[in-house]
């Protein structure tokens, strides 16, 4: 394990990031664009809304282009820009996915932020991997029965917020890996938070996914209302949001580094708002946050190896899936796919149920946390699990699990956000982040214009059984200064010979993990390019709660959930949009195939 204090950053003399135009040919596109959006401006708006308007940066690149120097996707297309612009300018896959990281911070504040924290999976140019674990660990003063029986108090409020790690987990892989300036790679996300960028359909479902009896936070609070609702209601598809407030603590951070934000003003703030909104973080939880590095988990997969984070991360979780769906025929979704949608749910449901005895290895007592992962990759587990699934019929919960004493229910979480990027080397960052539920704890800092996370939700509570009866995990029982298990799956897959096949990780609480590895196992077994596999309908069954979900993109819906039920699924039919998948992939030429999530508007990747 490394423990990395906060650092200032680094500086090199690499040219300026996301200035800087790559060729005579971007540079014409680039004036070209821009001319025109000008002359469209000014038409319609007239001289004075040009200047304010022509700050909001628009996208100058098309998504379906195809180059070999890098790629980045993540769910906003203007960061996606941002990190394509970076390695325009000479930027690796680090420098690519710190800056965009910090964009989708802005603009996908409902998802993820500065406010948060997460897993970043690394792999350099010589095909060394590291595992950096910046999730957001509990305060010295949490407890384990500290919310009683009332369950909401880890949901909203200054009570649920854990120690954001997301600026010292960036700072750290920019500092060992990047080699472009630090205040250079973060230009973009100020400006975006500075300038302001165009409220997307995918922000508009969140803020409406708030309101509940007409009355919502982001108006009633006059911090969050001061940005979400300017005008005295809700911004609208196509209005411009501004963040002034977090560009000046995103500015602090590019001059003064981690530093400037667990220690000094912005750590005070911080600590004394939560406190005041009854929480218990503190400036000395903040001064003595480290990251840490996990174990990487790795498999043989259909030829190909692929790479995961063990826990507090959900990596072997979906290796897991892979290994068992590889001893089922690859022709299965051509030639029988309610069979093989039964065997996918069937794997995942097994994989699941492994889960559970999962949480941060440095915490739990019960078990050797690794060993354990270790355990349930293993060919003899992999073949039990393989043997123990039958075509005809699904089973009772209970005898998923490995022993009776480990049958337990883990929390859900919603909202995160997913990067992923590479460059021409063979470097690769496949990083999921997030502030837990929509919107984190519901609480903004106003002087930072931080929104703080609710991951202290993503603990299990002792005494509270779920709804259907389960008891709490152990294993994921809070402690001071403990990182909540998570279901975030970062995975990077490389040829036998070491050269990078893909990158692929996924935003969704639960459903990260599922998504991840169908979504691989698509192009793997059945031939997809990344485009086709992430348009494909999605099968999702935690197992606890005991239902299997099939999103209404399944050509034959109606026969698909009759097999199900046939067979004893209790079946749900979901609208597309409850997983988002970020993903590239590397061609037999050298190029990039990137692809953003289509159930998110904005969502887009770039090559270059």
């Amino acid at each position: 394990m490394s423990e990395c204090a906060p650092k200032l950053a680094i500086t090199s003399a690499a040219p300026r990031a996301v200035e800087l135009i790559h060729s005579a040919d971007t540079m014409l596109l680039f004036l070209e664009t821009h001319m025109r959006v000008a002359r469209l401006l000014a038409l319609s708006l007239g001289s004075a809304a040009v200047a304010r308007a022509y700050a909001v940066p628009e996208v100058i690149f098309s998504p379906e282009t195809s180059g070999a120097r890098g790629a980045v996707a993540c769910e906003a297309s203007e960061c996606s820009a941002i990190g394509r612009d970076i390695l325009a300018a000479g930027g690796n896959a680090v420098d690519a996915i710190v800056g965009t990281t910090f964009c989708v911070g802005v603009v996908g504040m409902y998802h993820s932020g500065i406010g948060g924290g997460g897993f970043a999976l690394v792999r350099d140019a010589q095909g060394n991997y590291e595992a950096v674990d910046f999730r957001e660990t509990a305060p010295a003063a949490a407890y384990e029965d500290m919310y009683g029986e009332d369950e909401r108090l880890s949901i909203a409020g200054g009570l649920a917020v854990g120690v954001p790690g997301e600026v010292l987990g960036l700072e750290y892989i920019h500092q060992k890996y990047g080699v472009l300036d630090w205040r250079d790679i973060m230009h973009g996300a100020i400006r975006v938070a500075r300038n302001g960028f165009r409220v997307s359909d995918d922000m508009v479902d969140k803020m409406n996914a708030t309101i509940k009896n007409g009355k919502t936070y982001l108006l009633d609070d006059p911090i969050f209302a001061a940005e979400f609702a300017p005008k005295g209601r809700l911004l609208r598809k196509g209005e411009v949001m501004t963040r002034k407030n977090l560009a000046s603590t995103l500015e602090r951070i590019a001059s003064e580094g981690s530093k400037a934000f667990y220690y000094g003003e912005i750590a005070e703030n911080l600590a004394s708002f939560v406190q005041s909104r009854n929480g218990t973080l503190t400036v000395a939880d903040l001064a003595s946050y480290t990251i840490t590095d996990r174990p990487v988990q790795a498999v043989r997969y259909r030829g190909l190896d692929v790479h995961g984070m063990s826990s507090p991360a959900s990596g072997a979780v979906a290796l897991q899936m892979l290994r068992v769906l590889e001893r089922f025929p690859a022709s299965g979704w051509r030639d029988d796919r309610n069979v093989t949608v039964h065997r996918l749910a069937e794997a995942q449901r097994f994989a699941f149920a492994y889960r559970a005895n999962l949480g941060d290895p440095e915490f739990v007592e019960e078990r050797d946390v690794l060993a354990y992962e270790r355990d349930f990759l293993s060919d003899a587990t992999v073949d039990r699990i393989y043997q123990g699934i039958r075509d005809d019929k699904t089973r009772h919960p209970r005898e998923y699990f490995p022993r009776e004493e480990d049958v337990a229910a883990l929390p859900e979480s919603h909202g995160t956000s997913h990067i992923s990027a590479a460059d021409g080397s063979g470097m690769a960052v496949s990083l999921t982040t997030t502030i837990n539920i929509y919107f984190g704890a519901q609480i903004m800092e106003p002087k930072s214009g931080i929104i703080l996370n609710d991951e202290m939700n993503d603990f299990s509570i002792p005494g509270i059984s779920n709804e259907f009866g389960f008891a709490p995990s152990r294993a994921n029982y809070i402690q001071p200064r403990k990182r909540p298990l998570s279901s975030m799956t970062p995975l990077i897959a490389t040829h036998p010979n070491g050269t990078l096949y893909a990158v692929i990780g996924a935003a969704g609480g639960s459903r990260i993990t599922t998504a991840t590895a169908q979504c691989l196992w698509h192009v793997v077994e059945h031939g997809m390019t990344l485009r086709e596999a992430l348009r494909v309908g999605r099968v999702h069954d935690q197992l606890v709660p005991n239902r299997l979900t099939l999103e209404t993109l399944f050509p034959d819906l109606e026969g698909t959930e009759q097999a199900m039920r046939a067979r004893g699924h209790d079946v749900f039919v979901v609208k597309p949009g409850q997983s988002a998948v970020q993903a590239i992939r590397r061609r037999e030429d050298g190029s990039f195939e990137a692809v953003g999530e289509p159930r998110q508007a904005n969502s887009a990747g770039y090559s270059i």
